[in-house]
Formats: C-alpha cells, structure tokens, sequence
C-alpha cells in the first residue's frame, strides 16, 4: 500500500510561487500516473495536473497552464507542483494520488491529508 504525504502549502500574496511536493512510499511509485488535485471550501475536488509513469507526458487543467508545472523524481518518489504567478483563486487543500482514483474507487484510500495553500490578495 501506497502512503502519500503532501508539504509545502503556505500563505502567500497573490503573484507569489510556490512549490508543493508529495512523497510517496513503497516500491511501485514509477509504476503509477500521477496527479495533482485540490479542493476549495464548499467545491468538489478537481485535477490540476497530471504526468505520466516516466514524465515525459504532462497534463494541465486550463485554470492553471502556463502558470503550474508538474514534475517527479521516480527515484527520490516524489512528484512536484511548481506554482507560479498565484490568484486567490488558487487557495484550496491540494492533494496528490495516482490518475486512477479517477476511475477506480479502490485508491480513494490512497488520499492524504493534504496540504493548504493560501493566496491572499
């Protein structure tokens, strides 16, 4: 089983940058597409980004490209949210899990406690 463990929200003003990192454990991290998520108050949890088992293929939600980058390091298994030019939109709990949550309801038990970021005005 999979522990994922998301660090590095914090407040900050809008235009800022941030990046977010989510450790996984185990021994099968480059064998799992990844995502990035993030749930505002009162909204239901949508995807940010997504990269593939090697890298080399990245997703990105219209909200956010141009502005997010995702990365991993399937060595150190650890994937990353590179946040550039912040909105306060932006403010929400971002996770992270693999791309199949999305259809298998068995990785819901993956999800973290996530960590918050907050963009401020």
């Amino acid at each position: 089983q999979v522990q994922l463990t998301e660090s590095g929200g914090k407040l900050v003003q809008a235009g800022a940058s941030l990046r977010l990192s989510c450790t996984a454990s185990g021994h099968t991290f480059s064998a799992y597409a990844m995502g990035w998520f993030r749930q505002a108050p009162g909204k239901e949890r949508d995807i940010v980004a997504a990269i593939s088992r090697s890298g080399d293929n990245t997703y990105y939600a219209d909200f956010v490209k141009g502005r997010f980058a995702i990365s991993r390091d399937n060595v150190q298994n650890t994937v990353y949210l590179q946040m550039n030019s912040l909105k306060p939109e932006d403010t929400a709990v971002y996770y992270c899990n693999a791309i199949e949550v999305l259809t298998d309801t068995s990785f819901s038990a993956h999800w973290g406690q996530g960590t918050q970021v907050t963009v401020s005005s």
